[in-house]
């Protein structure tokens, strides 16, 4: 009797990876196979190794028992660590706790690092019966707890870079950025239109522009205007190998770690006002709310304005003329000609209907929360606030999403055979899905998911009804968490969470590959030619998938990292929290005010023993029968905050 695989066939042999939990619990997690394979013993064997396991035939405490047999990939040799130097060795203490081991570099590889710096190390072998592996210091980040030293971290810990090589910044440099007569007449002419930008207010690199012309009382062309990156990024160049590899720019809380070198990023491709600029269009008349006519082309553009989302809002709330200086990007009081408040008007009517109508056909309506920082000169928080999507926002984003369903639309609906990069979003994980089914019902919602319409109507119904209540944030959080992750194709199965039959990414080129790829591909099919190549398609999808996530990882690791900096001088302050996670060890709890998230341990909740009931993931009081369950308001105040470790501990306010 050994494991069954979901269609029922037997084996005791099977590949996996290794999940190794911060308290040491290992476990191979096996694709197509029900249970984790526990071990008891990990030997020489990391967090995220491909493994093959042999399965053990008697249950042990009702699960499954292996041991590893085979290292068959490690998926990582580079860590970041704090190094310990004594007079003959060194040892470096990973980051990372689901490393359970240290690593051992020799004095002479230590490469000038001083005790007690932060390091990237590279393992390069684990010699038999050796308890911890070899390795050698790649780079020295500098001293523990520095705020540089914890961002390079960061980006060292996901493999991200930071600088662009020097040979990679002079090819770059010596690009022809100027804007040429015969290239021009190749293109069509936008530069007399009026058209403007609408990005965050600390931007710089401008991908998008939007042009507005009146053709009848009732109809309108709009031109979506994307940076001409691939003009300037030739294939096969150091620069388009390097872009290739970095993917996509990453944007941590202080700083952006570009895709391209900043003559290309900020300045030759950013759209920005009063300069004529190559890009990528495309082109609708829309009547009466719908698209009657599309056209894809090169064209150049001179965008009039540059607006904040803050402006932009302005114009939609007032229906006025006036940008008060308090929100004003010349941080003075201006006016708007009536033609600009009537473009951004009519196109914030449109941008409604759009999104209305995508809501009836079922796409997920989750509002973008983000948590942003005040920062000082030195780069400490100052403050912590939460923004939400307004108008603008959601302006700027259905015509985008327009572009990125249309272009898509205009190469897959003609030939499904004809070869494309899609971003696709796959229906939510089962048992994630379940699982969000039965918190909102404990929490008073009724979630149903007997059918896909069913479910996207639900939910959407569930999302409006816990707007501005407490448990919002925990609510809209898990069920983002029980969403597939959308990812990069060659293969179209549709985006679920946009309900768009059709969908790509083209509207970001100069932060993202994928939309230059889909630029180059679009321009192959407008010139009639078919491209080839599939495979290496396929295998820059999934690259650019991977470092997408890691770009992600870093992002999250920035706002934790400046969360807890900003929490540090907040001892025994109290905060109004919400239970947004409970284990066996402890509570999981979000400030209200500022969503910085800390634990309290279940050693810190005083006068009772609890015991944790996994069946409503709640803590019971033995004695008192206290209840601490998710979604439950409650005040805590600030233990420890810890920097090093990235961990804030709260206790119950007294």
């Amino acid at each position: 009797m050994i494991l069954r695989r979901r269609e029922n066939k037997i084996k005791n042999r099977f590949v996996g990876i290794l999940d190794v939990s911060v308290r040491g619990v290992a476990a191979v997690v096996c694709d197509g196979v029900e249970e984790k394979i526990h071990l008891e013993n990990i030997g020489q064997y990391l967090h995220n190794d491909f493994v093959e396991v042999y399965v053990f035939s008697r249950r042990k405490k009702n699960k499954y028992y292996g041991e590893i047999t085979k290292l068959l990939k490690r998926e990582k040799k580079e860590y970041v660590g704090k190094i310990e130097i004594s007079e003959k060795f060194s040892f470096v203490i990973v980051d990372n706790k689901r490393i359970h081991v240290d690593i051992f570099v020799p004095i002479s590889m230590i490469n000038k690092a001083k005790n007690n710096d932060k390091v990237l190390v590279e393992i390069t072998e684990w010699r038999k019966n050796s308890q911890s592996p070899n390795g050698i210091i790649k780079k020295v980040l500098g001293v523990e707890g520095e705020h540089n030293t914890e961002i390079h971290s960061i980006l060292a810990e996901y493999g991200l870079p930071y600088d662009f090589e020097k040979e990679i910044k002079e090819f770059a440099d010596n690009i022809d950025t100027t804007i040429n007569k015969d290239e021009v007449s190749n293109r069509r002419d936008f530069r007399n239109e009026l058209t403007f930008t609408i990005d965050p207010v600390d931007a710089k690199d401008f991908d998008d522009a939007i042009s507005f012309k009146r053709i009848s009382n009732s109809s309108y062309e709009i031109g979506i205007h994307i940076a001409d990156v691939s003009h300037y990024l030739q294939p096969n160049t150091i620069l388009d190998n390097e872009a290739f590899n970095r993917a996509t720019s990453v944007y941590l809380v202080d700083r952006v770690v570009p895709m391209l070198p900043e003559v290309l990023s900020n300045k030759a491709c950013s759209l920005r006002p009063n300069e004529e600029k190559y890009t990528f269009s495309a082109v609708f008349t829309i009547d009466k709310n719908k698209v009657i006519n599309e056209w894809f082309g090169k064209t150049i553009i001179n965008s009039n304005y540059r607006f904040s989302y803050e402006e932009a809002q302005e114009i939609i709330e007032t229906k006025k003329n006036i940008i008060r200086k308090e929100v004003s990007l010349k941080n003075t009081e201006y006016s708007v000609t009536n033609n600009v408040k009537e473009a951004v008007l009519k196109l914030n009517e449109i941008a409604i209907y759009m999104r209305t109508e995508r809501m009836k056909n079922g796409a997920i309506s989750f509002d973008k929360k983000e948590v942003r920082f005040s920062i000082n000169k030195e780069k400490e928080p100052t403050g912590v606030y939460v923004k939400e999507s307004k108008e603008s926002n959601k302006l700027v984003e259905e015509f985008m999403l327009l572009a990125n369903r249309k272009v898509s639309e205009y190469i897959g609906k003609r030939n499904k055979k004809n070869l494309f990069i899609y971003r696709v979003h796959d229906l939510p994980d089962e048992s994630k899905i379940k699982a969000l089914k039965e918190v909102a019902k404990s929490l008073g919602y009724n979630l149903d998911i007997s059918s896909r319409r069913r479910m996207s109507e639900s939910l959407n119904k569930m999302l409006k009804q816990i707007k501005g209540k407490k448990e919002q944030s925990l609510i809209e959080s898990l069920a983002i968490r029980s969403m597939s992750k959308a990812e990069y194709t060659t293969k179209n199965i549709g985006h679920y969470g946009l309900s768009f039959e059709y969908y790509s990414h083209f509207t970001s080129p100069i932060r993202r590959y994928p939309d230059v790829i889909v630029h180059r591909l679009l321009e192959k099919y407008l010139n009639k030619e078919n491209p080839s190549g599939h495979e290496s398609y396929n295998s820059a999808c999934d690259h650019c998938t991977q470092r997408e996530i890691l770009a992600t990882k870093a992002e999250r690791d920035s706002i934790k990292f400046m969360q807890i900096k900003y929490m540090q001088d907040k001892t025994n302050k109290k905060f109004n929290g919400v239970i947004s996670g409970i284990t066996d060890w402890g509570i999981f709890v979000e400030i209200v005010e500022n969503k910085c998230e800390g634990m309290i341990p279940v050693r810190d909740l005083k006068g009772d023993y609890y015991i944790y009931n996994k069946d409503d993931h709640s803590l019971i009081g033995k004695k008192s029968k206290m209840k601490y369950q998710l979604g439950d308001s409650i005040q805590v105040q600030v233990k420890h905050a810890d920097l090093i470790k990235k961990q804030l501990d709260f206790i119950l306010a007294e």
